[in-house]
């Protein structure tokens, strides 16, 4: 492919686009029209298209073309409010040992972990693969050298750029590319926390969090949330005139096991009370591009106060498997470094420098384009299967994106049970205790529709639905 046609192709666009030629929602010429007035072929065309995609111009509606990207907007949600708790008060954390039991398994997502080793690897995945391993055989003599703390400089520059699209006034020198978002999660933590510090967390919340904060021998304050809304920000105010609280972490967008979207006034209201209790806000960023609808901006663009420690990571969107996240502060650089050094040392330089190569050539839109549209349709089947084809009746959130539904089941199943229960078929759930530091959601639980409902899967969610009738019985 000659490299000048197509980015001179992807130049000309940008501008017209620049200088308003194409506004918001406009649909570009199509892919025939560019080639015949262009003179180029379809692959170049198609290439520069996927590139303005990429950085965030335009894009692709399936069966009508490319169109002027238009910018971020809030999404409103209907969903049922389950599963909160009131009153809190600071607990030390001890993490239930099923935690571990499942991410042995490597199953926290899959309810049927042996049908996944029969899949065949989804498009996008196989051209990351080819792009990794093409990184890998450019290294030549750098397999010797470790890569610099901070990360490398091409896939920093272009998630700050992804970032500033949607709002974030974010620099490249201000982030630093973490082994996923757990390990981002943790160096934000370090930077803002001492031992037998205060933090306010979700509950239900993400139980990696909890674990966390064990280790680093924190103390959790929950806050009740919806599956609507996320966070009670009443409660959090409450807490935090009585706490002396020093962080805050909350995903806005999406939040595992949920499924909650905060409403953009929230987020301008969680802002105004960590200046008002001068507390800290760590924002998991991790959910917030598999939006069924235009995704919202990142908390941290609101941010005017240097408060937010943005987290993220490819490992829900694209693969668990690679690891790479990153953590974005100008305040902590230099300490989240240090971190970095003392723990890790480095990130795996050809891996960073394939993901980075995968998104600017478009790759990583257009996986999401496909991916997307899979996971609504798999959160339809599996919401239709609990309230049509299971003899027992659970009550359920009905998430706009990410990857998982809470279940609420009778107040007097214990989703432990259900879990030995499940175990002994094959078939593994996370009980809703996992998602607390306390005694609470003892009847809830989390299933996932990560994966496609193939036949395994499918039986092994109606045998799921058998086990909570006869429990229900007895």
């Amino acid at each position: 492919m000659n490299n000048f046609l197509y980015r001179s192709l992807e130049q000309q666009l940008s501008e017209e686009i620049e200088q308003g030629r194409w506004q918001p929602g406009d649909r570009l010429p199509s892919i025939r029209t560019l080639v015949q007035e262009q003179g180029l072929s379809k692959t170049t065309v198609m290439h520069a298209l996927n590139r303005l995609e990429a950085r965030g111009l335009i894009e692709s509606r399936p069966k009508a073309g490319f169109f002027v990207r238009p910018q971020y907007k809030p999404m409103p949600v209907n969903t049922p409010s389950i599963g909160a708790i009131s009153s809190p008060a600071p607990v030390p954390v001890s993490v239930n040992a099923v935690t571990q039991e499942l991410m042995c398994r490597s199953a926290a997502f899959d309810i049927s972990p042996d049908a996944g080793t029969r899949e065949a690897l989804p498009p996008g995945l196989l051209q990351l693969n080819r792009t990794v391993a093409r990184e890998l055989r450019r290294q030549k003599g750098l397999h010797q050298y470790y890569d610099e703390p901070a990360g490398s400089q091409q896939l920093r520059d272009i998630l700050a750029r992804r970032y500033k699209r949607q709002g974030c006034q974010i620099d490249a020198c201000d982030l630093t590319i973490t082994t996923g978002c757990q390990q981002a999660l943790f160096f934000a933590l370090m930077c803002l926390c001492q031992r037998g510090d205060l933090v306010a967390v979700e509950s239900p919340g993400f139980y990696g969090v909890l674990q966390l904060l064990e280790g680093l021998g924190l103390k959790a304050i929950e806050i009740p949330c919806d599956s609507v809304q996320g966070m009670d920000l009443d409660v959090l105010a409450q807490a935090a005139e009585k706490w002396p609280i020093k962080a805050c972490v909350v995903t806005p967008s999406f939040a595992t096991p949920t499924g909650a979207l905060m409403p953009l006034e929230s987020r301008k209201q969680l802002l105004a009370l960590a200046e008002q209790h001068d507390f800290h806000i760590v924002e998991d960023d991790i959910y917030r591009e598999l939006a069924f609808d235009h995704p919202m901006s990142p908390l941290q663009a609101l941010d005017r106060q240097g408060r937010v420690i943005l987290c993220g990571s490819i490992s829900k969107t694209l693969s668990r498997d690679l690891r790479v996240g990153w953590v974005v502060s100008e305040r902590w650089r230099e300490e989240i470094q240090r971190l970095k050094l003392v723990t890790s040392l480095a990130t795996s330089r050809y891996v960073q420098q394939g993901v980075a190569s995968f998104i600017e050539d478009g790759g990583y839109d257009r996986h999401l384009r496909r991916y997307i549209p899979n996971l609504q349709a798999q959160r339809d089947e599996l919401i239709t299967t609990i309230q049509q084809e299971w003899p027992l009746p659970c009550a359920s959130s009905v998430p706009q994106g990410g990857l998982t539904l809470w279940l609420e089941l009778p107040q007097h199943i214990d989703s432990m049970q259900v879990y030995a229960s499940a175990r002994e078929q094959d078939i593994l759930i996370t009980p809703g205790t996992l998602f607390t530091a306390g005694d609470h959601f003892r009847n809830c639980i989390r299933i996932s529709y990560t994966h496609p409902w193939n036949p395994d899967r499918k039986a092994a969610l109606n045998t799921l639905g058998s086990i909570l009738a006869e429990i229900n019985e007895h």
